[in-house]
């Protein structure tokens, strides 16, 4: 029963950021109440703010993206991976996959020209990066056991992190100038392999995950 129950609040989940995201693409972010999004999915505005707690998080909702997108690739990557391979690697395999967090899919566009023309979504994609690439920083500063003002993992994390920004505005760049998300899709992977051959050796071997050792 409670597994019913987690289905369908995902549904009334889904079916109310769906909901939404046709009013503001069609009308514009600033321009749509939380009112308008409930009456839209037939649902109360009560209902509305449970599942979305601001407005903004029906267009980048907190679980889809994540402050700790950047680290938990890093965290997850197998033994023997450098942490600059596991970003590539991971962005690689989201761009081939056409993932939807990327924007690589058909219709975008319009959701993107949304976001762009939105202050307050475009502030916290700003903001988000700045997560990102802190949240980066900690978790290769914890992983090295770098001293205290060790500036490496920040260093590596922001050259991460500027890497993942720039694949996400070449995405935008080009799903603007109206290109289909397989031309893009092919752009980005040939933008990846200048983007490795240009990082230094130092960070392309930084971090690299040694054997977890056996427990006894």
């Amino acid at each position: 029963m409670s597994g019913l129950r987690e289905r369908k609040k995902v549904r009334t989940r889904q079916h109310i950021a769906e909901s939404a995201m046709r009013l503001f693409v069609a009308r514009g972010f600033d321009h749509v109440t939380i009112a308008e999004v409930a009456a839209a999915a037939e649902v109360s505005v009560n209902t509305v703010y449970n599942y979305f707690q601001v407005k903004e998080d029906l267009v980048l909702p907190p679980d889809q993206a994540s402050p700790q997108r950047l680290a938990v690739m890093v965290r997850d990557r197998p033994p023997g991976t450098a942490a600059a391979r596991a970003v590539l690697d991971r962005l690689r395999e989201e761009v081939r996959g056409r993932d939807r967090k990327l924007g690589l899919t058909e219709g975008f566009g319009r959701v993107f020209e949304m976001m762009r023309a939105a202050p307050t979504l475009a502030a916290r994609l700003e903001d988000l990066g700045g997560q990102m690439t802190e949240a980066l920083a900690l978790a290769l500063a914890e992983e090295t056991g770098a001293a205290p003002g060790d500036p490496l993992p920040r260093v590596v994390a922001w050259q991460l992190g500027s890497l993942h920004a720039l694949v996400f505005t070449e995405i935008g760049r080009r799903t603007t100038a109206g290109e289909s998300p397989e031309v893009i899709a092919e752009a980005v992977l040939e933008l990846l392999d200048v983007i490795e051959d240009t990082l230094g050796e130092r960070v392309l071997s930084y971090a690299v995950r040694k054997d977890r050792p056996c427990s006894e």
